[in-house]
C-alpha cells in the first residue's frame, strides 16, 4: 500500500515530564492522536455576585482551564512485525509511563523515609515534575494530572495488555499556580501571548465581516 507523498505530515501531541534533578525529559508520544479534545475554561473575576461596581470590570487572573482527552494505545502492528520488546511486555511500558505522572520518584520517596527514621526531616510533600502538554506548536501548557483511567481491552499469552483506552484530565497551570522562577510561567505565559496574536487575527475579520454585512442592509 502506497501513500501519496504530498501528503503533509501529521503531529503527534505528546505529554512530557522533566524531572527536577533529572535533565532529560521524558516525552510520552500518543500513538494517535485523540480524536476529540474538551476544554473547559472558568473565568477568575473579582468581587462575585455581591461585588461593587469597579470590581465588575476586573480579572483576579487567568482562568481555570482544564482539559480531557481519550487515546488509544495498540499493540497489533508491532505485534505483526514482531518488534522485541511489543511480543514481550504489550503496551505495559507505555501504560506505566503514563501512571508514573501519578507517582512520586521512588528514589526521593526511599530517600526521605530513611531520613525521617533517622530524624533529619520531616514529613513533606515530594516535588513533582514540570509536566506538559504539547498539542501542537502553538499549544505547549504547563499541567497537572487530575484524573486518570485506563481500559485494558485486549491481552497477550501472558496477560500483558496489547490494547487500551486511556482517558485523561488535566488542569493547566497559569502564571497564577507557579512561581516566576519555573519554566513552566513563562511557557504558560508565552501561551498566552500567542493566544492574544490568534485573537487579534480572528476579531480582525470578524469586525471586518460585520461591518460589511451592516453596509450591505
Amino acid at each position: 500500500m502506497t501513500t501519496f507523498s504530498g501528503s503533509p505530515r501529521i503531529l503527534k501531541g505528546a505529554i512530557v515530564s522533566i524531572g527536577l534533578t533529572t535533565p532529560t525529559p521524558s516525552a510520552i508520544v500518543f500513538q494517535y492522536n485523540p480524536e476529540t479534545l474538551t476544554r473547559s475554561l472558568d473565568p477568575q473575576a473579582a468581587g462575585g455576585e455581591e461585588g461593587g461596581r469597579v470590581e465588575a470590570l476586573r480579572f483576579t487572573g487567568s482562568p481555570v482551564e482544564s482539559i480531557s482527552l481519550e487515546a488509544s494505545i495498540d499493540a497489533t502492528d508491532q505485534l505483526q512485525s514482531g518488534t522485541g520488546t511489543t511480543v514481550n511486555l504489550g503496551i505495559y511500558p507505555q501504560l506505566s509511563a503514563l501512571e508514573l505522572l501519578t507517582y512520586p520518584a521512588s528514589a526521593t520517596v526511599i530517600a526521605n523515609t530513611l531520613l525521617l527514621a533517622a530524624g533529619t526531616i520531616e514529613i513533606v510533600p515530594v516535588a513533582a515534575p514540570l509536566t506538559l502538554f504539547i498539542w501542537g506548536a502553538k499549544r505547549m501548557l504547563p499541567v497537572r494530572l487530575t484524573s486518570f483511567s485506563i481500559t485494558e481491552e485486549a491481552f497477550d499469552v501472558n496477560l500483558n495488555p496489547i490494547r487500551a483506552k486511556v482517558s485523561l484530565s488535566l488542569r493547566v497551570l497559569s502564571y497564577n499556580d507557579l512561581l516566576p522562577t519555573s519554566a513552566g510561567y513563562h511557557l504558560f505565559l508565552a501561551h498566552q501571548v500567542m493566544k492574544e496574536a490568534m485573537a487579534s487575527v480572528g476579531v480582525a475579520n470578524n469586525l471586518t465581516a460585520v461591518l460589511n454585512s451592516n453596509a450591505s442592509l
